[in-house]
C-alpha cells in the first residue's frame, strides 16, 4: 500500500495519518516538519491529541498584535544596513560613512581645495539652472537656424541669439541675487524653488517691459514698477550685514551698473552684492582651515613633534 493509499484509507476512516507510526519518529516529524501538523485541528477529529507537542499550539491572540510601547527604541544599525531589525548591530558598532572618513582623513591642502572647487561649483550650477530656465529661448533659436526666414538665418538669427543671451544673462543675475545655492546642505526642493522663482520673474519683466512700450506706441505715460527683488531672500549663514566696499570698489560697481538698463540695476546690483557676500563666505572658510592648521601646529610645538613640513614653513614664515 502507498503513501496515497495509506493517507486516503486514515482520512476515510476519521483516524490520524501518524498514529501508527514510530513515536520517536511521530515526534521527529512534528519537530522538525516546516509546516507543523496540528491533528486537534483536523476537519475530522475534534479531540485534542494528549501527545501533541507545546511548540504546535497555535499563537494566542495577542501574539500577533504588533507591541506599542512608548518607550521602544528602535535598532542601533545606520541605514546601510540590510538588517534594519537590529540583526548583526555589533558588526556596525564603528561604522562610519566614506564620506566622513575621507573628511577626517584629507590634508589641509585637499581642504582648501574643497572649499575653492565647491566655489567653482556653485557658479557653473547657476549657469546650468540659467540655462534650464531659457530653454524656450534655446528652442526658438534652433528653430530659426533650421527653418527661419531667409533673412534671419543670413544674419545668422540675430535677433534670436539676442533674446536667448538677454535672457541667460537675467536669470544668472535673479539667481544670485535670490541666493541660489547660497547655503550648504540646503534642500534640493528649496534651490528648486528659487530657480522656478526666478524664472518667474524674468518672465514678469518682460510683461512690464512689453506694458512699457505699449504705453510709448501709443502716447500714454510710462507706467512705474517696484523692483522685482526689493531685497535679498537669502543671506549667507552667519546673518552678516553686507560687505563695506572700498572705494575702488564701489567705483567699479558704480561703472558696471551704468551699462545696465536702469529697470535691471537694481537686481544687478543685488546679484553683485550676493557674489561679494559668496566670496566672503569662501575667505572666512579658507582663514578658519588656515587658523586650524596654526592651531594643530603650535600644538604639535608643544609637543615637540614638529614636523619637516612645519620646520620648513616657519623658515619662510608661512
Amino acid at each position: 500500500m502507498g503513501w496515497f493509499d495509506f493517507w486516503s484509507s486514515s482520512q476515510s476512516s476519521g483516524g490520524d495519518p501518524l498514529a501508527k507510526l514510530d513515536p520517536k519518529l511521530r515526534e521527529f516529524l512534528q519537530r522538525e516538519a516546516p509546516i507543523k501538523y496540528d491533528h486537534a485541528q483536523s476537519p475530522h477529529h475534534h479531540t485534542p491529541t494528549p501527545t501533541q507537542d507545546a511548540t504546535t499550539a497555535p499563537p494566542p491572540a495577542v501574539a500577533a498584535t504588533p507591541t506599542t510601547e512608548p518607550n521602544q527604541k528602535e535598532p542601533a544599525v545606520p541605514p546601510q544596513s540590510l538588517y534594519q531589525d537590529g540583526r548583526y548591530a555589533h558588526l556596525w558598532k564603528n561604522y562610519k560613512p566614506q564620506s566622513m572618513v575621507d573628511a577626517e582623513t584629507k590634508s589641509d591642502h585637499e581642504k582648501l581645495m574643497d572649499v575653492l572647487e565647491a566655489y567653482k561649483e556653485r557658479k557653473a550650477e547657476i549657469g546650468k539652472a540659467a540655462l534650464e530656465n531659457c530653454a524656450l529661448e534655446q528652442v526658438d533659436w534652433s528653430e530659426c537656424m533650421k527653418s527661419g526666414s531667409v533673412t534671419a538665418r543670413m544674419t545668422m538669427c540675430r535677433d534670436a541669439v539676442r533674446k536667448f543671451e538677454r535672457c541667460y544673462t537675467i536669470q544668472n543675475r535673479f539667481l544670485k541675487a535670490l541666493g541660489y545655492l547660497s547655503v550648504q546642505d540646503r534642500s534640493p526642493e528649496v534651490e528648486e524653488d528659487i530657480q522656478m522663482h526666478a524664472d518667474r520673474l524674468y518672465h514678469r519683466l518682460m510683461e512690464q517691459e512689453a506694458a512699457v512700450d505699449e504705453a510709448k506706441k501709443e502716447g500714454k505715460p510710462v507706467p512705474k514698477f517696484e523692483p522685482l527683488i526689493p531685497k535679498p531672500i537669502i543671506r549667507i549663514t552667519d546673518e552678516r550685514e553686507d560687505i563695506s566696499l572700498s572705494p575702488h570698489l564701489q567705483r567699479t560697481l558704480k561703472e558696471q551698473l551704468e551699462k545696465v538698463p536702469e529697470e535691471e540695476r537694481h537686481a544687478e546690483e543685488e546679484a553683485i552684492k550676493a557674489e561679494l557676500r559668496a566670496k566672503a563666505e569662501v575667505a572666512a572658510r579658507v582663514q578658519d582651515i588656515w587658523a586650524e592648521q596654526a592651531r594643530e601646529k603650535e600644538q604639535r610645538r608643544k609637543e615637540g613633534k614638529l614636523t619637516i613640513g612645519d620646520r620648513v614653513s616657519g623658515l619662510f614664515g608661512w
